[in-house]
């Protein structure tokens, strides 16, 4: 396990890439987070202007401080970068030194924790849209990791509906979702033109939808209506689990133990699922605390977790673990092994203490979208979250503001 786990570490990930990921590129980095506000499980979105924050973290699973700095992207809709120049979209030299970190404390696997907030003295954001921040090691071109979040400037109102009695069946395996945009008192000359749309699924890009365009206009509002695109997967529930104790199993833990130099958390055997089954999961997010539920940045231990779900093997693909703390994303380190002995798939990966949602997707191959149905299900009933942006370019404009965004939860 040991020498499994040292492999792991002096990998570089290659997988599929979405440029709006949260992605750690180095597997010796973990636990990216971004936070607006200091509030646990909201999206990454920021009001411009004001007394907001965003604060990006991550640990460096060695001991010793290694000096990284970071750099800012305007983006448009899709994530490219903008027409702007930097001095257009924020204040301050586009390269700057993180300069808080602290050690772990008390721990069994040494690290190292990092974090900055923007705005800062050094930097703030003067447009709305999308940024991508990118994070350098001292000395190298390629980035380590990349985090992303949102500024927005509310002009428009959204109305959301949802529903599982959708345009291709009834009450059974997908979800539909409907929306209209309000931009009575906002100027646009022509929205049909000028509207970017995007919706997302459970912070998920791999199954969002763009290019919208609206079934019918009303005065001063665009309604989308019967669109295949907002007609989505309904998945299951998440799976949890929680690790908050060196020596005490909890939230579907069977086991745990110290196996030198790591502690080990063995959990329970999941199954193949067949039906729904109801739980208040949080949507894939995960949580990092302790027994004590202090200091859990720096003295939150790692365990290598354990994984397995005893099913047949799937032909012609592959099986992943998908998770918030996977970046909700198809990554090559989170790619589950078959057992043929136990008949089940399998993988142990150092994780943070605290509290976890997690899934299994299946990804044919040469496919990139994640499918939950031969491992998890589709079922009508799963409560999942939905999020629309608005973006408005204006005649003439060099970039996408973002002017709108709502979220809805669907509940039967």
């Amino acid at each position: 396990m040991k020498k499994t786990f040292v492999l792991l570490l002096s990998l570089v990930i290659s997988c599929v890439l979405f440029a709006q990921e949260n992605i750690c590129f180095s597997s010796r980095l973990k636990t990216l987070q971004v936070r607006v506000n200091d509030k646990w499980g909201e999206p990454p979105l920021m009001l411009l202007g004001g007394s907001n924050w965003v604060v990006i973290s991550f640990d460096d699973l060695q001991p010793n401080y290694q000096r990284y700095s970071y750099t800012i992207t305007h983006c448009n809709a899709d994530w490219q970068p903008s027409d702007l120049l930097e001095s257009e979209y924020m204040t301050g030299f586009n390269d700057t030194h993180i300069e808080d970190y602290e050690p772990a404390i008390g721990t069994e696997m040494d690290y190292c924790h990092y974090s900055f907030t923007l705005p800062n003295e050094d930097n703030s954001l003067l447009v709305s849209g999308n940024y991508r921040i990118n994070i350098y090691e001292d000395g190298e071109d390629d980035p380590v990791a990349q985090a992303c979040f949102s500024v927005i400037e509310p002009k428009v109102g959204i109305d959301i509906a949802l529903s599982s009695n959708t345009d291709i069946d009834t009450y059974s395996t997908h979800q539909q979702l409907s929306f209209s945009v309000n931009y009575s008192g906002y100027h646009v000359a022509n929205p049909i033109n000028e509207f970017k749309y995007i919706v997302q699924q459970n912070h998920r890009w791999d199954t969002h939808a763009e290019n919208l365009r609206p079934t019918y206009m009303r005065v001063n509002q665009v309604v989308f209506e019967h669109n295949p695109s907002l007609i989505f997967n309904a998945g299951n529930e998440y799976r949890r689990f929680e690790i908050l104790d060196e020596y005490m199993p909890t939230m579907n833990v069977d086991r745990m133990y110290f196996d030198e130099p790591y502690y080990h958390a063995l959990l329970y055997v999941d199954k193949q699922r067949i039906n729904y089954l109801y739980d208040e999961d949080q949507n894939g997010r995960f949580w990092v605390r302790n027994d004590d539920n202090i200091n859990n940045d720096t003295e939150s231990d790692y365990f290598i977790t354990h994984f397995a779900l005893k099913m047949p093997e799937l032909p012609n693909g592959d099986l992943y673990l998908f998770s918030d703390f996977t970046g909700s994303r198809i990554d090559e380190q989170y790619k589950m092994e078959y057992n043929a002995i136990e008949h089940q798939y399998e993988l142990a990966t150092p994780l943070k203490q605290g509290s976890y949602n997690y899934m299994y997707m299946f990804v044919r191959d040469g496919e990139k979208t994640a499918l939950t149905a031969p491992t998890e299900g589709d079922f009508h009933q799963t409560e999942n979250e939905y999020y629309v942006y608005v973006f408005h370019r204006p005649f003439g404009q060099r970039y996408d503001k973002l002017v709108g965004f709502k979220k809805a939860n669907f509940k039967e």
